[in-house]
């Protein structure tokens, strides 16, 4: 017993690794990916834990009480998530019905551990995410994962052992199960598809589970010796450092992004199997890994990481649609979440989990006596009860309501229209443009002044593109855009005003798309290089969607290369933590590129909040010409000829 107490301390330190990288993910969520890496560490301490739970009694009694486990689990994991279901289900009624939208379907489909399932019928898409519409919810597909492995792996773990009886079938078996999740994956990945089937698949991320239960067979702790020799000792301390820095080595890596092909060919397999082997190090009561990991605020950290994990979205998505202007206080509104995130853990851990994980009917009828004893003065009992109940009607009430509200479908507003009309018409027109470009033979540039004179003149004769002179244009500008050759690449925000772009700017080669980030957009330009599409000025709209590192930006730039212009339009995203990180970094990139210049959107922007749809990201019909006028404007006045 001392054994498996020594390793229950050190998992509880694994565990608060695995919640401080969830909390430093929301610090800082472009620098740090703890926040979908530290899904793997739980799920191989469940495989690991709960299979070598199994093959103790089997080998110590020849049967395993399924009955005894399922109540444990009961206790242990529902009493946190109905609270967490029906607390946001009355918040939702309350204060944020926006939400409210297949809230019944989301609070079932979790009770039945099968949300992950409803996830990838349901997912959110891009519009869903920019409207304000982000679930709280989102996070819990990892729950019914687990759930869906507490109940089918007891009887698969009875199976083999009945009928497999050898650790060594057992082990393979169990091998085989794992390797063919991984292939899974990584078969199922396709580039530039969404990846919902893949990421919460159980199937597809069953490899964690298995690796951890592959490690219980030839690893039980119940076997494990504690009497080393000092250089056994040394060598499993050094493997555990080793495996330590490896996680924290591919927690930081932008290559293990989930937006990237290698999280899905082998990364996630890769930290889970390194993971696995830092679980053993600290499995063993030789190692010193388990005294090391095993301190007050791990331990307080770790066996409240339940309900940090339960309460980290609905806490951040609901402070964060009450301030719109996160991009400004990044550091302060983030810090706030994770102190919130902490005290109703703290509360969740002492008022639910902890009582209901020893309830009985007995413990039931004393705390109902007390509360309901209405001449005793067991206020903190009342207060218990009188709050469960009012949350309980009005997260019903919620629940409820939940079918008869329609749900607004962002895909069909007309944002979604404009864009995907705008993409189409991209499409078209570029082959022209392209073919254009790859046809069009250098010639000396003609001098500005020659062209600003024949601009002047165009100006006073035939003016083009009127309507557009209040939005800030002059009519000198919109004839010298007449001539100006570019090619822009962008995200939602261009793609949003390509029509308004390509009108004012004929010549104008415009290839951008929803969801785009800077690193999965680099080889689109080398494909319009090779192509010999890519213009003298080149205009980029990136950035919307998160930050990049510099070494990306380096990199693009020197596909780019020096003697064409890039010209970057800077992002107004307020209600996006990286919309200062994006710019700082755009700026501090001017001095090291002479050939790049900064539209500076976002200063414009930041002024007139009625450009905007309720996004505050992605201007309207009206916001759009402004964005298109100031964009052109800028191009003609500093571009090249």
């Amino acid at each position: 017993m001392k054994r498996k107490n020594r390793f229950i301390t050190g998992y509880a330190g694994l565990r608060a690794l695995a919640v401080i990288g969830v909390i430093v993910y929301h610090l800082n969520p472009n620098s740090f990916m703890g926040g979908y890496l530290g899904v793997p560490i739980f799920l191989v301490l469940s495989g690991y834990l709960v299979t070598d739970h199994m093959f103790h009694a089997y080998e110590e009694r020849g049967r395993y009480d399924f009955k005894s486990f399922y109540l444990r689990r009961i206790k242990k994991l529902y009493p946190q998530m109905i609270a967490l279901l029906w607390g946001c289900s009355a918040y939702i009624l309350l204060f944020q019905q926006n939400l409210l939208a297949k809230l019944n379907q989301i609070v079932i489909t979790n009770l039945l551990n099968v949300y992950n399932f409803w996830q990838i019928k349901n997912g959110q898409s891009y519009f869903e995410r920019f409207a304000s519409n982000e679930s709280p919810f989102i996070h819990l597909w990892t729950m019914s994962i687990e759930g869906q492995f507490y109940i089918v792996w007891p009887l698969v773990i009875f199976l083999l052992v009945r009928y497999a009886k050898k650790k060594k079938i057992i082990f393979w078996t169990i091998t085989a199960l794992t390797l063919i999740s991984a292939l899974e994956m990584a078969i199922l990945f396709k580039p530039g598809v969404d990846t919902s089937r893949i990421y919460y698949g159980t199937d597809t991320r069953f490899f964690s589970l298995g690796l951890g239960a592959m490690l219980a067979v030839f690893w039980p702790t119940w076997k494990l010796n504690e009497h080393l020799d000092k250089g056994d000792r040394r060598l499993l301390n050094i493997i555990g450092g080793v495996a330590l820095i490896g996680i924290l080595l591919m927690v930081t890596n932008p290559i293990f992004n989930p937006q990237k092909a290698f999280a899905y060919r082998g990364g996630m397999f890769l930290f889970s199997f390194v993971t696995m082997i830092l679980v053993g190090v600290i499995a063993h009561p030789g190692s010193s890994w388990n005294r090391w990991l095993t301190n007050p605020v791990f331990n307080w950290i770790g066996s409240r990481s339940y309900g940090i994990y339960l309460y980290q979205f609905p806490i951040m998505i609901f402070f964060e649609d009450k301030v719109k202007d996160i991009a400004d206080h990044v550091v302060l509104y983030h810090t706030i979440e994770v102190i919130l995130i902490l005290i109703i853990a703290e509360l969740s851990y002492r008022f639910i989990e902890k009582p209901f994980g020893r309830i009985d009917w007995e413990k039931v009828h004393q705390f109902l006596t007390k509360a309901l004893n209405f001449k005793a003065k067991r206020y903190q009992a009342k207060a218990l009860l009188a709050t469960g109940i009012i949350v309980f009607i009005l997260g019903s009430f919620g629940i409820i309501k939940a079918p008869t509200v329609k749900a607004e479908n962002p895909n069909h507003s007309e944002l979604a229209t404009q864009i995907k009309s705008n993409r189409n018409r991209q499409l078209k027109k570029n082959k022209k443009l392209i073919k254009e470009a790859q046809s069009r033979k250098k010639a000396a540039p003609t001098s500005k002044s020659a062209l600003l004179k024949q601009a002047k003149q165009l100006a006073a004769t035939k003016p083009v593109n009127k309507d557009f002179e209040k939005y800030g244009i002059s009519q000198v500008d919109l004839q010298l855009a007449q001539k100006i050759q570019v090619t822009a690449i962008g995200d939602s925000v261009m793609a949003g005003s390509s029509q308004n772009m390509q009108k004012l700017m004929p010549h104008l080669i415009v290839d951008a798309a929803v969801s785009r980030q800077l690193g999965n957009t680099i080889p689109l330009f080398e494909q319009y290089k090779k192509k010999g599409a890519l213009n003298d000025n080149v205009l980029i709209g990136l950035g919307t969607n998160g930050a990049f590192t510099p070494k990306e930006l380096d990199q693009l730039m020197k596909i780019i290369g020096p003697k064409r212009h890039v010209f970057w339009i800077n992002v107004h995203v307020p209600t996006r933590d990286w919309q200062d990180q994006v710019n700082n970094e755009l700026n501090a990139a001017t001095k090291k590129y002479p050939n790049l210049t900064i539209i500076k959107w976002h200063e414009v922007a930041a002024s007139h909040p009625d450009w905007f749809y309720d996004d505050h990201t992605h201007p309207t019909t009206e916001g759009s010409k402004f964005y298109s006028a100031y964009v052109t404007k800028e191009l003609v006045t500093k571009g090249k000829y």
